[in-house]
């Protein structure tokens, strides 16, 4: 005797419907630029130094002498910069 197969599959080829959930909603981007932000520059450089200073200035998007970037001004950045102060300036807050 061959075992027949079972040729429903109506409730197989469904996917489950959640109901009254919706996916989380992106930040807009008013939100976004009302953080306040500060404006650094690099001048010096990070070579013969300890290696970790220069994880630290690419933490902060820099690695090349005179390069700027804007970055949110938060505690753990102002860390990040009192541990690089001989290396970075702040230009603009």
């Amino acid at each position: 005797m061959v075992a027949e197969e079972s040729t429903n599959t109506e409730g197989a080829d469904r996917k489950k419907k959640t109901v009254g959930t919706k996916k989380p909603q992106k930040p807009s981007l008013e939100r976004k630029l009302s953080k306040t932000t500060i404006c650094i520059k690099q001048i010096g450089s990070p070579i013969r130094r300890d290696p970790r200073q220069a994880l630290y200035l690419n933490s902060l998007g820099l690695g090349k002498l005179n390069r700027v970037r804007h970055i949110v001004d938060s505690p753990s950045t102002r860390g990040l910069l009192d541990k690089l102060r001989h290396m970075v300036v702040v230009v603009d807050q």
